[in-house]
């Protein structure tokens, strides 16, 4: 078992490794939509990359029709993995729109050894989907 204060230091030096490894400016919030973003997700039992929805129900069920409509495109083209949820409740009660691709291997952000494996899985896959966000922007902004 690690300490807040290891467990803390880990992920640090986790996401600084991940930033010198593959720098690139990711697009995670800067998506131009309210309450659409990328996330990268790595903890002590899975990791996965995302585009979350979290903004008020209205605008998440326009935003996430638009979503659903270009799903055969995202699956055949980008990310064959990617899995819809039209409610997906955060560790913190908050209910969202989510579509994300986990790392089907089991990996901890406390054993450095998956590390790079999780490294090049998050650059593939957030790549592919801000390709396919890239390419649909205008119509999913609408």
């Amino acid at each position: 078992m690690f300490s807040k204060e290891e467990s803390r230091q880990l992920r640090h030096e986790f996401w600084t490794s991940f930033g010198k490894s593959f720098p690139r400016k990711w697009i995670l919030y800067n998506t131009k939509i309210k309450g659409l973003s990328f996330k990268f997700h790595f903890d002590t039992k899975k990791a996965l990359v995302a585009l979350d929805l979290e903004d008020d129900l209205e605008q998440r069920i326009v935003c996430w029709e638009k979503l659903v409509s270009l799903k055969t495109i995202l699956l055949s083209e980008f990310l064959p993995d990617a899995i819809y949820e039209d409610t997906f409740y955060l560790d913190n009660g908050k209910e969202i729109s989510r579509i994300y691709v986990p790392l089907e291997q089991k990996v901890s952000i406390h054993n450095k050894g998956s590390w790079q494996n999780v490294m090049t899985f998050f650059n593939t896959h957030m790549a592919l989907f801000e390709d396919f966000f890239t390419e649909y922007q205008d119509f999913i902004k609408g």
